[in-house]
């Protein structure tokens, strides 16, 4: 039943298939070129593209015996910089503290853990590193205005090179608030990608809109504002009716292919599309 589901979404997906996206004048158009599909409890939470191109997938599935003894029950889009897997990974709601964990190119892997900060709240969205690889951004659920920023683990000299404490050292102040960001990726210095679960409309008139976040300068431990835009809504194409949830973004800056994921509604949750989109030829 399952493959089925598949293959007819993949049937109505090709379909279906956007032409462009709207854009501000001056920035990249994106133009939707293809549908992929992943197994959602094996790569629904999401996705990050290694340095051969191929893809890593983040599920409730992948998270391993270790840190699900310890109470880390989900795990987050992950990123990978220099060779080093980033995971965003939080625990039960009385949880105090959120835990990143990297694990290096040998396999390696390092915890570090970050005391909540009062009035934070406990979720831990994503895993972004900025492209010099300093400084690893994080977010939380719900309505916000700010996106964390840690220097990152293990490639910023500044955090213990076996795990440990990780302490937040400021924010991206946004000049917007946003609305539930399960998945950020830098595409520049200066610019994230954000997907977001909002299907209210309410503060962006697209339902589960991607985002951009343009910082004034690139990151460079001191506090920065992000301007955000809307770019356009995800697909939310099924054959299943029912309740869509925007998940992780990935920005694979050696072929210019950005991706975006949606969990399908129903009995077709089974299967989590992955939209590409790449710069329009103008």
């Amino acid at each position: 039943m399952k493959r089925q589901l598949l293959c007819m979404a993949a049937v109505f997906a090709a379909l279906t298939l956007g032409a462009g996206t709207a854009t501000a004048a001056g920035d990249p158009r994106w133009e939707e070129t293809g549908t992929a599909y992943t197994d959602t409890l094996g790569g629904g939470q999401g996705l990050a593209s290694r340095a051969d191109g191929s893809l890593l997938y983040r599920g409730l599935m992948d998270i391993p015996l270790a840190l699900r003894i310890k109470g880390w029950n989900h795990v987050g889009d992950p990123d990978i910089a220099q060779g080093h897997v980033f995971d965003a990974y939080q625990g039960p709601d009385t949880a105090g503290s959120k835990m990143f964990a990297v694990t290096t190119p040998s396999g390696k892997r390092y915890e570090y853990v970050h005391p909540l900060n009062p009035g934070e709240k406990l979720n831990n969205s994503f895993a972004a590193v900025s492209p010099d690889g300093q400084w690893l951004v994080a977010g939380e659920w719900g309505d916000q205005n700010r996106l964390q920023v840690f220097p990152a683990p293990l490639l910023n000299p500044s955090t213990p090179p076996t795990g440990g404490e990780l302490k937040e050292v400021w924010q991206i102040t946004l000049d917007r608030p946003v609305r539930d960001i399960q998945g950020c990726d830098f595409v520049t210095d200066t610019r994230l990608v954000c997907a977001s679960n909002d299907a209210t409309g309410s503060l962006f008139p697209e339902i589960r809109p991607l985002l951009q976040v343009d910082l004034e300068r690139k990151l460079d431990g001191q506090p920065v504002t992000g301007a955000v835009r809307a770019l356009f809504a995800l697909p939310q194409r099924s054959l299943c009716s029912g309740t869509f949830e925007a998940e992780g973004v990935d920005y694979d800056a050696r072929s210019g292919t950005l991706r975006a994921q949606m969990i399908q509604p129903g009995v077709c949750a089974v299967s989590t599309s992955v939209y590409a989109y790449r710069p329009a030829a103008d």
